[in-house]
């Protein structure tokens, strides 16, 4: 099977340098009529240019692809919007949005100033939210949409000094969970892509193999997950050409009530930890049903 994007449309957001460079000129080699959106500022986003999403585009004419510029800041819903009503306008649907904008503001939390907080939560998140409210509509009329939120290791597992970018991360899962059970029955499917790479967002990191990890080595991942035979609330790790699935599991825990539920909670904290026959949830009222089941159990329901 290959895959290809004859006849669609993508939107790659960040897609100036990097990964979202990566991603635009794969979607675009495999049939994709692509808009390369950048803001075109620095690594802390500060600053903005056109130029950056330009030259991707000059690339991709270059290879013989259909592509167009935009440097909308995601974090503006009103040029987000005008962004995604150029691109109906133009090629009248919207197939695939990848969301890939962000910045760093790295800073230990005791350190952080609240306004770099906020920041970096209003591009990951807000920017995936904006970008997706704005093609939501078109993909649910289409019955057809792919989307993907990039998000990170950070957000899953923690990292020392990334408190807002690890919390913006993991927003972009739970974010993913709902849009995918709400988007099924339009087919429209939403996944995660958690990416290793070196790009100029990972060139301070030290003890990386670096030149192991170029961005191209994501991309197949991402090609997968906005595919026409992609899954749905997937998140998919990727890097140095290596792939993995991360999962948000539930144990099946213990039961506790009474005056000492708190000690009894200490005292079994190994039993509700015991990863046998953990699930992975289809929704949240999953966590509802197996707790409601203990009680019953417990009260001879």
């Amino acid at each position: 099977m290959t895959i290809r994007f004859d006849g669609q449309v993508a939107i790659v957001t960040g897609a100036g340098g990097g990964l979202g460079r990566e991603h635009a000129l794969a979607l675009a080699a495999r049939g994709a009529k692509v808009v390369v959106n950048d803001l075109g500022a620095a690594r802390d986003g500060s600053g903005g240019s056109a130029t950056a999403a330009e030259a991707v585009v000059a690339e991709i004419e270059a290879a013989g692809g259909e592509a167009m510029a935009n440097a909308a800041s995601v974090t503006d819903a009103a040029a987000v919007e005008a962004m995604v009503a150029e691109v109906m306008a133009r090629w009248g649907r919207i197939d695939i949005l990848v969301n890939n904008a962000g910045i760093l503001r790295d800073k230990s939390f005791a350190k952080m100033e609240l306004a770099d907080f906020q920041l970096v939560m209003d591009v990951h998140l807000m920017g995936a939210v904006h970008c997706t409210k704005a093609v939501w509509e078109i993909m649910r009329t289409q019955n057809y949409g792919r989307i993907v939120m990039t998000t990170s290791s950070s957000g899953l597992f923690g990292n020392f000094g990334q408190a807002n970018y690890g919390a913006a991360k993991m927003a972009l899962v739970g974010l993913m969970q709902t849009l995918a059970i709400e988007g099924a029955k339009n087919d429209i499917r939403v996944n995660a892509l958690a990416p290793t790479a070196h790009t100029r967002m990972t060139e301070d990191l030290q003890g990386l193999p670096l030149e192991a990890l170029g961005p191209e080595l994501v991309t197949p991942g991402l090609l997968y997950l906005v595919s026409r035979d992609a899954p749905t609330r997937a998140i998919l790790a990727a890097g140095a050409g290596g792939f993995e699935r991360a999962y948000v599991t539930l144990t099946q825990g213990d039961f506790a009530v009474g005056p000492d539920a708190p000690e009894q909670v200490a005292a079994r904290f190994d039993a509700i930890s015991d990863r046998e026959n953990e699930i992975v949830p289809e929704m949240g009222a999953a966590q509802g049903m197996i707790e409601l089941t203990k009680a019953q159990k417990h009260h001879g329901a």
